[in-house]
């Protein structure tokens, strides 16, 4: 009997404890879209030009910002986006509009692969919550154009031109397919998912290591479609695993999966998650290559923390398995508490972002250490996910 009364009380004990932290984390980050609130108003301010987007944060704190054809750029209106999906402000909805509008001439640009980042971060997400013909329009334009890139003999969409190999693709580009899915369910041709899926079969096959681990850069042989080179562009080395990339991997097969139900997909979003995971220091955060030289004594990536939190939550949701479910969402809030929480959280430093300690490329000295927005986008993501977890 007493061990029954035992087994009870610790069963109780443990349910409490998780409750606790479950309501512990349920403050901060309610707290902290409070706080990303604020800093997008004033980020609205501070450019205050439609044409110009938000990049990453000078020693003073302040914005530098680029222009549409960047990269980056879709990641500002998006963060304004999602601030209007949350508080429902008319400001933030008029202000992701006037920014996105400034996105319209790169629906047109053949020359990068990065129309996904650029284009579904702003008009796909402005469409999903304010849908408009015009909006439409746009994505399925950009996803005829993101094709042009696509090589039938290499199974790839080709990521650079004018770099030093002959057909670059990186793992990045896995996220640039849900632009091609999305457009396919929504009225486009059917061939857009076909290469979609292809370009993720093609990495899945090429792209990884037998433990899970991810390559950065493949170059190909266009008349054979074989692997050249297997490098890195932003990693340490080119047999070490660059922390975001894998994040990249992780979010962009888990979001196959979410179109296709191919259990490989899945498969591969696990693995590289489980690498990702078992490598992390302890409070959750990972050093910006996770073979870096001198770990500890290396800068955090919170941008590769913030994808990998925001694509565990939902990976959690499509896995079976009742403990392997309840560990990737466990460490999926694991990640969150610490993003919302010093040193991470910019708040009351003289950031003008949210997130603070993010890497762009440290080979190239670039942004090193510094707030980048879209460590900010993939954490305000992060945390509407779980917050419509909760719901």
């Amino acid at each position: 009997m007493r061990h029954v009364l035992l087994a009870f009380l610790i069963t109780l004990f443990m349910l409490a404890s998780a409750s606790a932290q479950t309501q512990g984390l349920d403050a901060l980050v309610s707290h902290a879209l409070k706080f990303a609130q604020q800093q997008a108003r004033q980020t609205v301010s501070e450019i205050n030009d439609s044409t110009k987007f938000a990049r990453s944060t000078t020693p003073e704190g302040k914005w530098s910002t680029s222009a549409s054809r960047d990269w980056i750029s879709g990641f500002f209106p998006g963060v304004l986006w999602y601030m209007y999906e949350y508080t429902k402000d008319p400001f933030f909805r008029q202000s992701a509009e006037r920014w996105t509008a400034g996105m319209a001439n790169e629906q047109f640009d053949r020359g990068t692969h990065d129309l996904g980042f650029k284009i579904f971060c702003s008009y796909g997400t402005g469409y999903r919550l304010a849908p408009s013909d015009d909006y439409m329009k746009v994505i399925q334009q950009t996803a005829q154009t993101l094709i042009l890139r696509f090589n039938p003999t290499v199974g790839c969409i080709k990521s650079w031109d004018n770099r030093k190999w002959a057909y670059p693709v990186i793992v990045d580009n896995m996220m640039n397919l849900e632009l091609l899915f999305w457009a396919a369910e929504h009225g486009g041709s059917p061939k857009l998912r076909e290469i979609a899926i292809k370009h993720a079969e093609t990495t899945m096959k090429n792209h990884f290591r037998s433990d899970g681990g991810s390559y950065h850069v493949l170059s190909y042989d266009t008349t054979n479609g074989s692997v050249l080179v297997r490098n890195t562009h932003q990693g340490y080395a080119d047999e070490s695993v660059w922390a975001r990339g894998q994040a990249w991997a992780i979010y962009g097969f888990t979001m196959t999966y979410r179109f296709t139900k191919d259990p490989r997909f899945l498969e591969t979003a696990r693995r590289a998650a489980d690498y990702f995971i078992e490598r992390l220091p302890s409070d959750n955060i990972p050093y910006w290559d996770f073979q870096a030289p001198e770990i500890p004594n290396e800068p955090r990536d919170v941008s590769a923390a913030a994808i990998c939190a925001s694509a565990l939550f939902e990976l959690s949701s499509y896995v079976k398995e009742p403990e392997k479910k309840a560990a990737y969402l466990d460490r999926a809030k694991n990640i969150l508490r610490s993003l919302c929480t010093a040193p991470y959280l910019a708040e009351g430093t003289n950031s003008h972002a949210v997130l603070n300690h993010a890497v762009g490329s440290k080979p190239a000295k670039s942004q090193v250490d510094v707030s980048i927005i879209y460590a900010d986008y993939y954490f305000i993501e992060a945390m509407l996910r779980y917050v419509q977890l909760k719901k």
